[in-house]
């Protein structure tokens, strides 16, 4: 839970993870794979990394709940309306393919973002692309996404509860929870899962996507298999995709997907060929336009660029002792927040969504608006 008391302060906006984004990257501290390995040198193999916290030497100036948002709306194509527009179901199958695909984007080895605190909302439009985030649980930390386009028909609900594991060399990140893209024009709506991030610290430190997305859309009959490959040792397949959309009732595949998801993805129909470039990396993710505050008495106490604000300014003067007490004070007054609660007998619940959690099918997130409103944050157009 957010305390109110933090809301005398402004928001700070960074730009969001690109393609060129390390390229743009200057505050990173140095020695960074010495640091990180004299982090987890006591951590045992295989344990989870959930509640392993960074100091500020280690992050990058934002929440994961912006991170997680900016997959959505930070996109200089309108990758969600081709999907709307699309004319057959093979065409929004194959657009839904690289919608999917531009939601990963290149990290930076080394560093990573805030975990967000309880209760901690980003709230950003771009255009008529209205998206909410709300931090519903922290142990274990869970994410919840609502977006909406009145104007296209369109309704993106995540779910993301990730849970970090330490292998000696590297961490893998499972990403649970359902994603739905709902086409509500159509009647139509697309159920996938998220790749595993893979963290290697030797013998070539580095960060990709990695494993199995399943894609499926039952009112169509149509889904789409695709692999992320983790790169050899020698740095071959690195950032590849390959994949197949099929027709689900008979597993014939239609076209043959092929390319790395930071370049450009091809789809081949196996029919004839005849060979399409399905997404463009450069297109769509490289020159990312920073989130702007357009209505600052409209941004919530509980926005992430509220919340964390004083710690980013500190990343990003390289001043790491006000990052570390500001971010040691944060974490510091959720503990005390949580304790009160606990002393109260008081169970927390979200503010804009309906949670719910089972053993067979994990964590489900139902946003209880049926639409989000325009936020006071916006992204600008090209």
């Amino acid at each position: 839970m957010v305390n109110q008391r933090d809301n005398d302060r402004t928001a700070v906006l960074t730009a969001p993870l690109s393609l060129d984004g390390e390229l743009q990257v200057d505050y990173r501290a140095p020695n960074l794979l010495q640091r990180i390995l004299g982090l987890l040198r006591n951590v045992r193999s295989g344990s989870d990394l959930t509640n392993f916290q960074l100091p500020p030497l280690f992050n990058i100036p934002k929440s994961q709940l912006q991170c997680f948002g900016e997959s959505v709306y930070s996109t200089r194509e309108d990758v969600l309306r081709r999907c709307c527009r699309a004319e057959s179901p093979l065409e929004r199958l194959t657009s839904v393919v690289a919608w999917s695909i531009s939601a990963m984007r290149p990290l930076i080895f080394g560093v990573a973002p805030y975990n967000p605190i309880l209760g901690e909302t980003h709230h950003v439009s771009r255009g008529n692309l209205n998206v909410l985030l709300e931090q519903v649980s922290h142990h274990p930390p869970v994410s919840a996404l609502h977006a909406t386009d009145d104007r296209e028909e369109l309704e993106v609900i995540w779910c993301q509860h990730p849970v970090p594991r330490f292998y000696g060399t590297s961490v893998e990140t499972e990403v649970h929870g359902k994603r739905q893209l709902k086409l509500l024009a159509l009647g139509e709506t697309y159920v996938m899962n998220a790749p595993k991030l893979l963290i290697r610290f030797l013998p070539v430190p580095g960060v990709d996507w990695v494993g199995n997305v399943r894609i499926t859309c039952q009112e169509t009959g149509l889904g789409a298999e695709l692999c992320y490959r983790a790169p050899s040792l020698i740095g071959r397949n690195r950032r590849s995709i390959k994949g197949k959309i099929i027709d689900l009732s008979s597993l014939k595949t239609l076209y043959e997907v092929d390319g790395h998801w930071d370049s450009t993805v091809t789809a081949k129909d196996v029919r004839n060929g005849e060979q399409k470039v399905i997404y463009n990396a450069a297109e769509t993710i490289s020159g990312l336009k920073t989130p702007q505050v357009k209505d600052s008495g409209g941004v919530l106490w509980s926005e992430s660029a509220v919340v964390w604000s004083e710690v980013s300014r500190g990343i990003l003067s390289k001043d790491w002792d006000k990052a570390r007490e500001t971010k040691k004070s944060i974490e510091e007054e959720q503990r005390e927040l949580k304790r009160e609660r606990d002393s109260r007998g008081e169970t927390w619940i979200p503010k804009h969504f309906t949670v719910s959690c089972n053993k067979e099918n994990g964590w489900d997130c139902t946003p209880i608006q049926k639409s989000v409103p325009s936020a006071p944050i916006h992204v600008p157009f090209d």
